[in-house]
């Protein structure tokens, strides 16, 4: 997607008439369908005139493309400019130009990062040069048009109110900027930018840029599938942005906690931001560096896909000395891990044990544990009332050690299609939250609502090529399948399925044939797919336009809401509060498993109704 795709002439033209950001914001409206901040615009206007002055050199053709807000597949990422045109051999290239207006930084020892003053704050950044290689890295991974189109990506870095000052230039960043050269205020800047653009682009061709936009997207790599190759120290991931800025902390939080001063780092992340990459990468590179590390997730199903992956690979005994539950540090000394790395820390419960009788409390287990503790949430998926992963416990038990405390935001969305507007039509659609997205355009995600279980189940067999696509729904069907397996579960008029197979386990997920059956939440956690197909039952409803749900409409067997009653009768408000976040949760956490699509039914006409009206195309 690109906001505005123009030619050099008329970009030109747009911005000796002065509206070129008026003329971005239109078409950002128009086809994002919000608005940006002032501060925004006013760097489209400054940066952009700039840009601008640049390109005012009669050696750059005047029908070289120009693309501005240029979004990376898969990612809410934007590129600020991108030129096209053809080489000397009349090869196809595309110079993707990271602009900023900053004025000053600081070097960090941190590879690839700087602080900087923005937002209001001195705050660490990833390094321009890293950002704009970054792009052109993830780029090549999955826009067709680059990896077997031809197209070359030329990534560069344009600071046009940077003076040289051997900070945003020092030594240590000369790799990123031999990858992605750092142009800066004065030295003849706009002249080397100029050479730059020129060595690339001797011929025009804005159709460059319309192939890169509407060129094949290869899916994201699954995380579980590349786990061997990061074992190796392959980079299957390039970390980006925050990203990479949180991953570089918690590799110096790593290296520098002691038991005199431990460290806890507390990692923020809504679905598909990244999450369990930033945290593999880590156990990755602590594990090179010699430090005593495990990565510890509550969910099997994380656990058992990874240790399926590496069959062959990893030895059973060398796993689990890296991947282990939340459970299992009831009797841990003190500092005995250098890092705990805690995927899905929102799941942590009290207390451990298959009866839940062990232990004090995982989140104190956990830093205790370890010199320093990593811990990845997102407090929305909190799916069970025994789930107690909350950024203020963990802060509690972190003050209570001594250890200094460091927060973080992966705020960046590449599951959902990159979409930065489903999530919080979700939010607001499910009344998790109210949001300014009441309303989900065809082109933010392939959002879908079936009028029959079978024909949603069908649409999902059909999405299912790369056994990616299941069918999940909310706990409201007993499982009798797991004593009789000839049983059948789930029953909606002429559609029977059972659940997830008792047989498959945490691996349900992986099995070629568990696109016949319906999994649950406790198969899908912490996991993603291509497609996702989302039975509502009872338990959520829509009544006069508000959300309602119905704890006692779940399954006999659930145990996410175990001692729903109990609570009831000693404090009814906190009951009714809790399951029904628990309950909204649930299907918020099942309905962003899906990288490019979402597909819903409702047992209830009156919820499907919601949903329809909530999308700005009806199905």
């Amino acid at each position: 997607m690109i906001v505005y795709l123009a030619d050099k002439a008329q970009f030109l033209s747009d911005n000796d008439n002065h509206e070129i950001d008026e003329i971005i914001l239109g078409r950002f409206i128009k086809i994002l369908g919000k608005s940006v901040a002032l501060s925004e615009r006013r760097s489209w206007r400054e940066s952009l005139g700039r840009m601008a002055n640049v390109l005012r050199d009669e050696g750059i053709p005047p029908n070289t493309g120009v693309a501005i807000e240029f979004q990376i597949p898969q990612s809410a990422k934007r590129i600020d400019v991108t030129l096209s045109g053809r080489g000397a051999d009349d090869e196809a290239n595309a110079v993707i130009i990271e602009l900023k207006q900053w004025e000053s930084a600081l070097s960090t020892r941190k590879d690839g990062v700087v602080e900087t003053f923005i937002g209001g704050a001195q705050r660490e950044q990833v390094h321009p040069s890293y950002q704009a290689w970054s792009y052109a890295a993830l780029m090549e991974g999955f826009n067709s048009a680059v990896y077997s189109g031809g197209i070359a990506l030329r990534p560069c870095a344009y600071l046009h109110n940077y003076s040289r000052d051997g900070e945003i230039d020092a030594p240590h960043y000369a790799g990123y900027i031999s990858k992605a050269p750092l142009f800066l205020k004065g030295d003849g800047e706009k002249q080397q930018l100029r050479a730059f653009i020129k060595q690339f682009v001797k011929a025009g061709d804005a159709g460059i840029l319309t192939s890169l936009a509407s060129a094949i997207i290869r899916p994201s790599k699954a995380l579980a599938e590349s786990l061997v190759e990061m074992l190796d120290g392959q980079p299957e991931f390039i970390l980006i942005d925050d990203q990479k800025t949180v991953y570089e902390a918690g590799l110096a939080a790593g290296q520098a906690a002691s038991a005199a001063q431990p460290r806890v780092l507390l990692v923020e992340g809504g679905p598909g931001t990244g999450k369990s990459v930033v945290a593999v990468n880590l156990l990755v590179a602590l594990i090179g560096k010699g430090l005593n590390c495990r990565y510890v997730t509550r969910n099997a199903a994380p656990r058992a896909v990874f240790k399926a992956k590496l069959t062959g690979s990893l030895t059973a005994t060398r796993f689990d000395s890296l991947f282990t539950g939340s459970g299992s540090f009831v009797k841990t000394s003190d500092n005995e891990f250098d890092v705990l790395i805690v995927d899905e820390a929102h799941r942590l419960n009290e207390k451990s044990g298959f009866f839940g009788n062990e232990g004090d409390n995982q989140i104190k287990e956990l830093i205790n544990s370890a010199k320093c503790t990593i811990f990845f949430l997102d407090e929305d998926q909190r799916v069970t009332l025994r789930d107690i992963g909350s950024k203020d416990l963990i802060r509690d038990f972190a003050y209570e050690k001594g250890a200094d405390v460091g927060e973080y935001e992966l705020p960046s969305q590449f599951r959902c299609n990159g979409s930065e507007a489903y999530l919080p039509w979700l939010d607001n659609t499910l009344e998790v939250r109210e949001t300014a997205n009441p309303t989900l355009l065809p082109s933010d995600f392939d959002f879908r609502v079936f009028d029959s279980p079978t024909a949603l189940h069908a649409a999902i067999e059909e999405r299912n090529t790369n056994n990616k696509a299941r069918v999940v729904a909310g706990y409201c069907w007993p499982w009798a399948s797991k004593k009789n397996t000839e049983a059948i579960d789930i029953k909606i008029g002429d559609y029977e399925r059972q659940w997830n197979l008792d047989v498959d386990g945490s691996l349900w997920i992986l099995q070629p044939n568990s696109i016949e059956q319906v999994g649950c939440i406790h198969t899908c956690q912490g996991l993603e797919l291509e497609y996702v197909g989302v039975i509502i039952g009872p338990d959520l409803l829509v009544r006069d336009g508000k959300v309602v749900t119905m704890p006692r409409a779940r399954a006999r067997q659930d145990q996410s809401i175990r001692g729903y009653n109990t609570m009831l009768m000693d404090d009814p408000a906190r009951a009714k509060r809790d399951a029904d976040r628990i309950i909204k949760n649930t299907y918020r956490t099942l309905m962003t498993r899906g990288m490019k699509g979402c597909y819903l039914y409702c047992t209830d006409v009156e919820t499907a109704a919601h949903f329809k009206n909530a999308l700005a195309v009806s199905n």
